[in-house]
């Protein structure tokens, strides 16, 4: 078992706060991402898991048992950090072995693990190559196989893929959830690439200076964001938020109106106004009971997509396309209601009933 708690935990450095009164627990077995922009405090909570900082005030909780004041080696966690942190001097099979040599582990042991661990990886023939001799994913997968080897009860990740080419991300992505589900342990995975967030991860932590905006399945927070900056956090391009005036039951886009349903009079209350939000994937509905027209300002070819931007109600807005659709220089965009998320105005939370 190897569940991770935090509660109420701080951070202060030189007086400011940049850890707000977290609490998130990981459930054993878990793949869970921290995710925001940089400077958020997310590697700053792993690290606190680490033991590698300090806790201003609060409390971490592995397997039940607090660890506040236990020692970073005696945890029983591995952490995989950004900048693959291998021992230039070292081979691959040493840089394996390390770890266990430290435990004091029997040679022949430790010569069984190391092996598997490089068969499981893909690295059994770079055994004696030293890392300067590897491209940077056949590094990372070294980091990874270091970790792994020790056999911990929680992996760390800080940002482990962030230093590879696009296509190698792409192939460390599947290799390191793939690696979750073999070893069935629990992982906490920091990342500022909404991608990894969203393909990687059973459940997301969205932060954002130094306060946990949302939790929850990838799913769901993509569909029902708690609020706009979780909205437009996550997706590409970010959900478009349209500010709008609510008059008789109507809101208006772009001179066009849009008689709201009941449901959706319940939701927006008394207010006077509300943020609209739309998925820029949900501007070409063809179920649409809504449409409103607007000059393209720019248009961007992307493979098999398009997407195009302009202003809706003065705001910044985009649509993702397929490549066929033509572009003229002003286009006509059918939403469906059943599409729409309101937001309070001025607390930019989500409107519910």
């Amino acid at each position: 078992m190897a569940k991770v708690e935090l509660r109420n935990i701080t951070k202060i450095y030189d007086k400011k706060k940049v850890i707000d009164n977290v609490s998130l627990t990981i459930e054993d077995k878990e793949f869970l991402i921290l995710v925001g922009s940089s400077g958020c405090g997310k590697s700053t909570i792993l690290r606190m898991i680490a033991g590698l900082e300090d806790i201003t005030d609060g409390e971490i909780l592995i397997d039940g048992k607090c660890v506040n004041n236990v020692p970073p080696k005696d945890r029983d966690i591995a952490f995989v950090f950004q900048s693959y942190a291998l021992y230039p001097h070292m081979s691959v099979y040493e840089n394996l072995a390390f770890p266990l040599k430290m435990k004091k582990v029997a040679k022949a042991e430790i010569d069984k693990k190391v092996r598997e661990t490089a068969e499981k990886l893909d690295l059994t023939e770079l055994l004696d190559r030293k890392p300067k001799q590897l491209s940077g994913g056949q590094r990372q997968r070294v980091a990874l196989g270091r970790a792994i080897v020790r056999q911990p009860k929680v992996f760390l990740m800080d940002e482990p893929l962030s230093n590879l080419d696009a296509k190698l991300r792409i192939q460390m992505r599947a290799e390191i959830k793939k690696l979750h589900e073999e070893l069935q342990t629990t992982f906490i995975y920091v990342t500022h690439d909404q991608t990894e967030a969203l393909t990687m991860g059973d459940r997301i932590a969205i932060i954002d200076k130094g306060i946990i905006q949302q939790t929850d399945s990838p799913d769901r927070i993509y569909n029902h964001p708690k609020n706009t900056f979780v909205g437009g956090f996550l997706g590409a391009p970010a959900m478009n938020f349209i500010d709008t005036k609510v008059e008789n039951g109507k809101i208006i886009v772009n001179n066009s109106e849009f008689n709201l349903s009941e449901n959706q009079k319940i939701l927006v209350g008394s207010r006077a106004e509300v943020i609209l939000g739309v998925r820029a994937e949900n501007m070409n509905s063809e179920n649409s009971d809504f449409h409103f027209s607007a000059p393209i300002t720019i248009s961007e070819m992307l493979g098999s997509e398009r997407v195009v931007y302009f202003k809706a109600n003065e705001n910044n807005c985009s649509a993702r396309l397929s490549a066929k659709h033509s572009v003229e220089k002003e286009m006509t965009f059918n939403l469906n209601s059943n599409d729409f998320l309101f937001f309070d105005k001025e607390t930019k939370e989500i409107l519910t009933v």
